[in-house]
């Protein structure tokens, strides 16, 4: 049976991450996946995780940081014992325009990334819907990140459909590649308004029996159940891992 992760970015907008961690060991996930704010103190993030048994084998990072202290990602990964190192977002702002440009932070991304792997970590990119949106010229930002170099992907498979892509022919090319997933869910067109659209994994729009088979033949090894804004960060955290355990 697959054990389950928990992206605790989720659960952002609800208790302190000691309920929360409570809260998903109780329900039965076994992992999470880290982002910021939980990195800012590491005694009690640990003891938080001991307490509850859970284990934090992947986390996010920002580029800016794992650019500029690689140093910094590695002692936090070490004190919490990440084995994945994912950076997860640019914003709008901080997005290339054109092929050039999206090749060029390509090489930077795996220049930043090599001190993680050198050091023994998998490192990889999250997407969202935004690097499979065809440039002007046709290229896809995912492929130019993810050419002639050796990050790892971790597929976040709604954002993708979002794009409108399908997340099977993504799996088919870039298999491979693919260190971690996220289940999460949309809801049919013009439900789920409250929620950005987003839907508890297995209770939207997704096949998600025949992503998470052609994920597992792939080789992901971990998936991380996520929701982008639930109103009940139980309710989902706890129909999700039902659906996904009964698959």
């Amino acid at each position: 049976m697959t054990d389950f992760s928990y992206q605790l970015y989720s659960s952002r907008d609800f208790g302190p991450l000691t309920e929360t961690l409570g809260m998903l060991a109780a329900l039965g996930y076994a992992h999470v996946e880290g982002y910021g704010p939980v990195y800012e103190d590491l005694d009690a993030t640990k003891q938080a995780l001991d307490e509850t048994g859970l284990t934090m084998p992947s986390g996010h990072f920002a580029m800016d940081m794992v650019a500029g202290d690689p140093a910094k990602v590695i002692e936090i990964a070490k004190a919490l014992d990440l084995r994945k190192i994912v950076v997860p977002f640019l914003m709008l702002t901080d997005r290339p325009a054109d092929a050039a440009g999206w090749s060029s932070f390509g090489r930077r991304l795996a220049a930043a990334g090599k001190p993680l792997q050198d050091a023994g970590f998998d490192f990889g990119w999250h997407n969202h819907d935004f690097e499979f949106t065809a440039l002007p010229t046709g290229e896809l930002p995912i492929d130019l990140i993810l050419e002639n170099n050796t990050v790892g992907f971790e597929f976040d498979v709604a954002w993708a459909a979002v794009a409108g892509k399908d997340p099977a022919d993504v799996i088919a090319q870039y298999g491979s590649r693919i260190i971690a997933a996220h289940v999460e869910d949309r809801a049919p067109k013009g439900e789920n308004a409250d929620e950005d659209g987003w839907a508890d994994a297995g209770h939207g729009t997704l096949d998600w029996p025949g992503h998470f088979s052609a994920l597992k033949a792939a080789g992901c090894d971990l998936f991380i159940i996520k929701h982008d804004k639930p109103a009940d960060d139980n309710r989902f955290a706890s129909r999700a891992l039902a659906y996904m355990t009964s698959l």
